[in-house]
């Protein structure tokens, strides 16, 4: 199983984003949807996985959430449409 995720997440449908890195995405989820960590998923409630891609190493995951980082908000939405049509939340998959 790779051991970085590169996430979206997501206010709901077309709303506010949140692209995000992490070592270990069930632990991120919880810290994003328990607000135990202050700042934008908090303040602006994005809680929804609606897009994840996997890597097996940190250097190859950092570049692929800088360059989600810059894309346009369109590409951003294009891509969670693509691959997650009814921005079904994805978490479920990663916390049960």
């Amino acid at each position: 199983m790779p051991s970085f995720a590169v996430y979206i997440l997501a206010s709901g449908r077309n709303g506010t984003l949140y692209v995000g890195v992490t070592n270990d995405l069930a632990r991120g989820l919880f810290e994003h949807r328990s607000g135990a960590v202050p700042g934008f998923t908090r303040k602006y409630a994005v809680y929804l996985l609606v897009h994840v891609d996997l890597f097996d190493d940190l250097d190859a995951a950092r570049a692929h959430e800088r360059r989600l980082k810059r894309w346009h908000r369109d590409w951003k939405l294009a891509l969670i449409e693509r691959d997650n049509p009814d921005w079904r939340d994805l978490a479920e998959d990663w916390l049960s």
